[in-house]
């Protein structure tokens, strides 16, 4: 198995957060054991090691886990009582028509399309709020608060009101998105050379966690910085994108 840096962000006797490398594995993957996944190099290091909560393969950002089961079952608790804060930075599509607004709309499995998820009555409760950080000729950078755990909230939710992320297989309108897109007509393409993509993975990151620390109550802010693919996105975005005041 390939190794990678384990970006720590907090480390203690009882627990540590990392800045999660997009693509790569939160767990195992039962039918391919051999893929990298932060756990099993956690443990690699550690010895045995909890999973708190997780990430989507392609989601960057700040993740936990704890060290010993007295902390995991702590954490846990203060996961189901939604007693943590949980931030993420996302890029959607389009120019949102409020700076903040709130989605409430329960999500469920697809019964057509397997492992996607759709707002549906009968699914669980999801609430989600979305701030703009900056707005772009065709996109808009946004902070998102969740305030439940759902599997893919923040797409399901981006997407259910006409913002889907600008990069998202499932749930968006592209795959990838290229430099060409966001330069427009001020974009050379380089002869017998096919563009390569910026980025080419959901733009979703864990930017930020809130809690009080479960051994002795304190409260404790976790940030992540933003990874390559998706600053080198923001950087042409602002050079070429912003929209004029």
């Amino acid at each position: 198995m390939a190794k990678i840096k384990l970006d720590i962000l907090f480390e203690d006797e009882h627990l540590i957060a990392l800045n999660k490398t997009p693509g790569v594995l939160t767990l195992s993957d039962r039918y391919a054991p051999d893929k990298l996944s932060l756990h099993k190099l956690l443990e690699e290091k550690y010895g045995h090691i909890f999973i708190v909560h997780r990430l989507d393969k392609e989601t960057s950002g700040v993740i936990l886990f704890a060290k010993n089961a007295e902390t995991h079952r702590a954490l846990s608790m203060i996961f189901e009582k939604r007693e943590v804060r949980k931030f993420y930075t996302s890029l959607l599509e389009g120019n949102l028509y409020k700076d903040e607004f709130e989605v409430d709309k329960p999500i469920a499995p697809s019964s057509v399309i397997k492992n996607k998820m759709v707002i549906h009555k009968d699914g669980k409760e999801a609430r989600s709020i979305f701030r703009v950080i900056k707005k772009y000729q065709k996109f808009s950078l946004v902070e998102v608060e969740i305030f439940s755990g759902r599997t893919h909230q923040i797409r399901v939710h981006a997407e259910s009101i006409g913002y889907p992320l600008v990069v998202d297989s499932i749930y968006g309108k592209r795959a990838a998105l290229h430099t060409s897109e966001i330069k427009g007509r001020k974009f050379k393409a380089k002869k017998d050379r096919e563009e390569r993509p910026l980025i080419s993975r959901s733009i979703l990151h864990a930017s930020k966690i809130i809690f009080k620390h479960p051994a002795n109550g304190e409260e404790i802010c976790i940030e992540a910085a933003m990874p390559k693919d998706f600053r080198a996105v923001v950087n042409q975005l602002n050079k070429w994108s912003l929209l004029s005041e």
